[in-house]
C-alpha cells in the first residue's frame, strides 16, 4: 500500500472513531467495548447493521439500556457522515489519537483506563514536560484556597513543572491561573466536554489562554455538552496525567476526592493543603492528611515530594526556619538516622517528661521539621 493509500486507510479508521464517538448514549466503556471488538471501520458497520449489540461484551457495557441504545446508535448512525465529522474536527485544530497507534500520547498510553479515542488541542509536546502535577480541589473554594492554588500554580510553573487541572471554577480555574502568569509556565488542562465547549462559560477566556500555552485534552467529542457523568470519567485522566496530585481544599466527598481514588489506584503521590477545622472546604484535605498524606505548605514541599530540589527546599527551609534550640532540638536530634518513633520512647530517649515532649514535637511539626502519622513521628 502507498503512503497515500495508507493515509486514507487511517484517517477512514479514525474518521469512524469520531463519528463513533459522537453517538448518543456513548461512553468510554462502550466506546471501548466497541474498539476491542473492532477496529473503528467495523464498529461503525456494525452500529449501521444494528450488529453492535449482539457481541458479549458490548452487551455488558451497555447493561439494561442495551434495546434502547441500539435504537438511538442505529438511528444516528444512518444520518451521519464519518468523513464529515472528521473534517468538522480538524477544523477546529483539534487532533484524534486512537490508542495503540504511534502518535497517541505515551503519558497516557499505558494508563489501566486510556481513552481509547483522545482529542487535544493545543502542544503536544507540552504533556512531555519533566514534571506534572495535579492541583485540584472544590468549586466552592474560600478565598485562602483560591490564592493557595493561584500561588502554587504559579510557584510551580516557575519551577518547570507542568500544572495539570480541570479548568473548574474555584481551585482548578486559581491553579491554571497562576501557572500562566509565568512567562513559559505549561498548563494542561483535561476537561469533560468537548474541546470546542468551555466549561463554564466564565471560564473560556482561561481555556484560550491554556490552549495557546499548553495543551487541552478531552476523550469527548467536539460539541459534547458538559453532561455530568463526563466529569468522574475525566478525573481518571487527570490522575494518569500527574506524577503527584495536590488538593488544595475538599468536601468530604465530591470530584476531588473521586480524582484522590483514581490517583491511589494508579499509585500516585496525594498530598494535601491543611485548612481550617471550622471550614467545610477543608473537611476532605484535613481528612487526607489525618490519613497520612503528605501535607503542602508551598511548592517546595511538592517539589521534594517529585524529587526536583532538595537543595532548593533546604535553602528555603532556613530561610523561613531557625534551628530549633533547647527542647525542641534535643527531640530533633533523636530521629537523625533512626526509624520513626512514639511519643514514649523519644520522651525516654531525651529525658524529658511526656507533656514536655509532646509540646516539643508539636512546635516541630508545625514548623516542618518533623512529620505525624498516626502514633508515630518521624524526620522530614
Amino acid at each position: 500500500m502507498s503512503a497515500r493509500a495508507s493515509a486514507r486507510a487511517d484517517d477512514h479508521e479514525r474518521a469512524c472513531a469520531v463519528a463513533l464517538s459522537e453517538l448518543p448514549m456513548m461512553g468510554p466503556g462502550r466506546l471501548r467495548a466497541l474498539l476491542d471488538r473492532w477496529s473503528p471501520s467495523a464498529a461503525w458497520r456494525a452500529v449501521l447493521a444494528d450488529r453492535a449489540g449482539d457481541d458479549p461484551r458490548v452487551a455488558v457495557a451497555c447493561g439494561t439500556d442495551l434495546v434502547r441504545v441500539r435504537a438511538h446508535w442505529a438511528r444516528a448512525a444512518a444520518r451521519a457522515d464519518p468523513s464529515a465529522s472528521l473534517a468538522r474536527t480538524r477544523d477546529l485544530g483539534i487532533a484524534v489519537h486512537l490508542l495503540g497507534e504511534a502518535a497517541y500520547p505515551p503519558e497516557l498510553a499505558d494508563d489501566v483506563e486510556a481513552p481509547v479515542v483522545c482529542f487535544v488541542f493545543g502542544d503536544e509536546a507540552k504533556l512531555s514536560a519533566a514534571a506534572r502535577v495535579a492541583v485540584i480541589g472544590t468549586r466552592s473554594a474560600t478565598a485562602a484556597g483560591l490564592q493557595t492554588a493561584r500561588q502554587l500554580g504559579r510557584d510551580l510553573a516557575d519551577a518547570g513543572v507542568a500544572v495539570v487541572s480541570g479548568l473548574a471554577r474555584g481551585i482548578d480555574g486559581a491553579a491554571h491561573a497562576g501557572a500562566l502568569a509565568v512567562d513559559g509556565g505549561v498548563p494542561i488542562g483535561v476537561v469533560g466536554s468537548g474541546l470546542d465547549v468551555p466549561y463554564p462559560r466564565a471560564n473560556a477566556s482561561l481555556w484560550a489562554a491554556v490552549a495557546r500555552s499548553g495543551v487541552l485534552l478531552s476523550e469527548a467529542p467536539p460539541g459534547a455538552p458538559p453532561s455530568a457523568w463526563r466529569f468522574p470519567a475525566r478525573n481518571r485522566m487527570i490522575a494518569a496525567l500527574a506524577d503527584v496530585v495536590v488538593v488544595v481544599e475538599s468536601r468530604a466527598s465530591g470530584g476531588s476526592m473521586l480524582t484522590v481514588k483514581e490517583a491511589i489506584v494508579r499509585g500516585r503521590q496525594v498530598m494535601a493543603v491543611p485548612g481550617s477545622v471550622a471550614s467545610p472546604a477543608s473537611d476532605g484535605t484535613n481528612q487526607l492528611i489525618y490519613e497520612g498524606c503528605c501535607p503542602v505548605r508551598d511548592a517546595l514541599d511538592v517539589l521534594v515530594a517529585l524529587g526536583l530540589s532538595t537543595a532548593t527546599r533546604d535553602r528555603g527551609a532556613s530561610r523561613r526556619r531557625p534551628r530549633p534550640a533547647g527542647d525542641d532540638a534535643r527531640v530533633l536530634d533523636l530521629f537523625a538516622g533512626r526509624d520513626p518513633l512514639d511519643v514514649e520512647t523519644v520522651a525516654r530517649l531525651a529525658g524529658l517528661s511526656l507533656a514536655e515532649t509532646a509540646l516539643a514535637l508539636d512546635r516541630l511539626t508545625s514548623s516542618g521539621f518533623v512529620e505525624r502519622n498516626g502514633a508515630w513521628w518521624q524526620a522530614r
